[in-house]
């Protein structure tokens, strides 16, 4: 097992350096070209990661050229910028990103000081999901026992849930709310922005209501994951997201959490404990090992690699559904 994580981690940490150095040159050749849409009259965006990047390219279609600040198999959580990329920023017609995910790209965009600068958080409501969030367990903090179903608990000390893209409910709202901001961006192309966000949205309600079908007859609501990434997803079909470690898929579980869990899964009937793509899949794999059951993928679609479950956003949100309807138990 440890081997094949080793193997695992060389192509990341390779990819990883190739899109500084690939990222270096881009900029440097563009940069006096990204000052007002470049030589080609687009509208030059800059996207943080692969959720914030499928909306600009969908939205934007034809009318931007978009960058991604995170490559494919790079963990967005992990994300360092050059002095290059950062430097770049600043040439940008339009940057979308989501605050809360990636502290350098917060820091950057703060100083590059666009005027066409969006935070998708601000497109839609946050919420606090998941007590047991960043590694502490905070089961005795004020005394009663929680569910992590995702209600607000007011816990302020434990941060917004920044995973809205994950319900597609919150994701069509931003979509809404990007299209109006390219509108006002690029006026002359408004039309086409506001075209392409009514599509969207209607494939993304149809992707909801698929959902909401699939979900609704199920023999049990209750899944265990690495990364808490769900709880949108969770709270808006009834289900209940039971993280290992919080919303830091790199985090080490505490023993009291993983006790927690292994009570939670047999008074759950949970089936399957799910991982990720872009993390490790060790702690997944003992922790079903020690409680029999089964290891699954759930895609937080952070970022779509060559060992994505389908090409774009809308596929590996259909292969989730698969995979969380099997593991549910979908009638």
């Amino acid at each position: 097992m440890d081997v094949m994580n080793v193997r695992r981690l060389i192509p990341t940490t390779a990819v990883a350096g190739a899109v500084v150095l690939g990222l270096t040159t881009l900029s440097a050749c563009s940069s006096s070209d990204a000052t007002g849409g470049g030589s080609d009259g687009k509208l030059g965006v800059v996207a943080s990661f692969y959720p914030m990047q499928y909306l600009a390219e969908e939205i934007g279609g034809s009318h931007v050229s978009v960058t991604t600040l995170t490559k494919p198999g790079v963990e967005p959580h992990d994300l360092e910028l050059s002095p290059r990329q950062i430097g770049s920023l600043s040439d940008a017609d339009y940057i979308l990103y989501l605050k809360g995910i990636q502290p350098a790209v917060d820091d950057a965009v703060g100083q590059a000081g666009v005027k066409n600068t969006v935070d998708a958080a601000s497109l839609t409501t946050l919420e606090d999901h998941g007590t047991e969030v960043d590694g502490h367990d905070h089961e005795g903090e004020d005394g009663e026992d929680h569910d992590h179903e995702g209600e607000d608990h007011g816990h302020e000390h434990v941060g917004a849930d920044p995973h809205i893209w994950l319900d597609p409910v919150k994701y069509a709202e931003v979509a809404e709310g990007v299209g109006t901001s390219l509108e006002k961006a690029d006026p002359d192309h408004a039309a086409d922005y506001r075209e392409n966000t009514a599509k969207l949205v209607d494939e993304l309600n149809a992707l909801d209501e698929a959902y909401e079908a699939g979900l609704k007859d199920t023999a049990t609501t209750t899944f265990i994951t690495t990364h808490s990434a769900f709880g949108y997803l969770a709270e808006r079909y009834g289900l209940t997201q039971e993280g290992i470690a919080g919303l830091d898929p790199e985090a080490e579980p505490s023993p009291a959490r993983i006790n927690e869990i292994h009570a939670v899964a047999e008074k759950s009937k949970a089936t399957t404990v799910f991982f990720e793509t872009l993390a490790s899949d060790k702690t997944a794999s003992t922790l079903a090992k020690d409680l029999g059951l089964r290891t699954d993928v759930l895609d937080p679609l952070e970022g779509i690699t060559d060992r994505s479950k389908g090409a774009d956003y809308l596929e590996v949100m259909k292969s989730n559904l698969a995979a969380l309807q099997k593991a549910l138990g979908a009638k």
